[in-house]
Order: C-alpha cells, then structure tokens, then sequence
C-alpha cells in the first residue's frame, strides 16, 4: 500500500459487480440472446444510430434511476455509451441500485 493511500484512504478497489468487456467479447454476448441492452446517450444520439435491439435510458436524465428499477436486477444488464465515460459513471450508479452484473462496453459505441 503506497503512502498515499495509507494518509487519505484511497481505495483501490474494484467492483465484483462491473465488467468492463471490449467490443468482441461484447458483441459475442449480446448477439443472438435475449439480454437486457442499454444505450445510456441522449435520445438525439441514440436516434443517430444504436445498437439493435438496445433500450435508451439517458443517464443524464432525472428518471435514470426509476426506469433501471424496472430493469430485470438478478439478470446481466449491458450497458454502452459514445466513448464509455458515462457507462463507467451508469454502471456505478447501476450496481448501487442493486444489478448483480453489469457489462459495459469499453470504449462505447464508437469503439463498437
């Protein structure tokens, strides 16, 4: 443990709960099953093109919470975004709502 962590209490711990998967392993996962995909862009992005058969919830938007509680918790969630910034910030937020497994497309969809 560096000195750091031990004088202001860094963790450096990483979750059970997200995977960060690249794009073939997450392309191989989502295709051909019945899986619980999530663009979390704006609607405008999501309009200008998502993967098919994923369901929008804006991860900006104030309702981001209550429509992922009507999400499936004890079934995987894959989640995506632009470049993966806002899946990282979604998948934290997803896994404190109670998700036991949450994937999240690195590098988002632009990576795709």
């Amino acid at each position: 443990m560096s000195i750091l962590k031990k004088l202001f209490g860094f963790k450096t711990t990483q979750s059970n709960v997200i995977k960060v998967l690249n794009p073939n392993d997450f392309k191989t996962q989502i295709t051909n099953k019945k899986v619980q995909l999530v663009d979390v862009r704006t609607p405008n992005e999501f309009q200008s093109g998502h993967i098919k058969g994923a369901k929008n919830i804006d991860a900006f938007s104030g309702t981001f919470n209550k429509k992922c509680n009507t999400l499936n918790k004890e079934e995987p969630i894959y989640i995506y975004c632009r470049s993966g910034a806002r899946s990282k910030q979604a998948s934290k937020r997803l896994e404190a709502l109670g998700f036991k497994e949450v994937y999240d497309l690195k590098g988002g969809i632009s990576n795709f």
